[in-house]
């Protein structure tokens, strides 16, 4: 089993930056895919961005050239650098990993807060 812990977010003012942290207690070698999910209040939970083991990654439309998504296995640990921020990046934002390259996550964080004032 692989367990993800959130850590990073936080409250930030419009236009400022966070780097998001997801540490797994196993090796994160094993999973081939990463992603970061964030769900704002009363909204559903939304992809913000995928790495696969060989680095490919891919955002959404909303956070591209904003967002970057980085993993290092050495360290188990995936990344979120989110710059430019908006109020409307506010909400808990979520690790996600699976082993295989398509199909649901298997494994999940508990999410860490991002808050964003105007």
């Amino acid at each position: 089993q692989v367990q993800l812990v959130e850590s990073g977010g936080g409250l930030v003012q419009a236009g400022g930056s966070l780097r998001l942290s997801c540490a797994a207690s196993g090796s994160i070698s094993r999973l081939y895919v990463m992603a970061w999910y964030r769900q704002a209040p009363g909204k559903e939970r939304e992809l913000v961005a995928v790495i696969t083991g060989g680095g490919m990654t891919k955002y959404a439309d909303s956070e591209k050239g904003r967002f970057t998504i980085s993993r290092d296995n050495s360290k188990n640990t995936v990344y979120l650098q989110m710059n430019t921020l908006k109020p409307e990046d506010t909400a808990v934002y979520y690790c996600a990993g699976r082993p295989g390259p398509w199909g649901p996550y298997d494994y999940w964080g508990q999410g860490t807060q991002v808050t964003v004032s105007s």
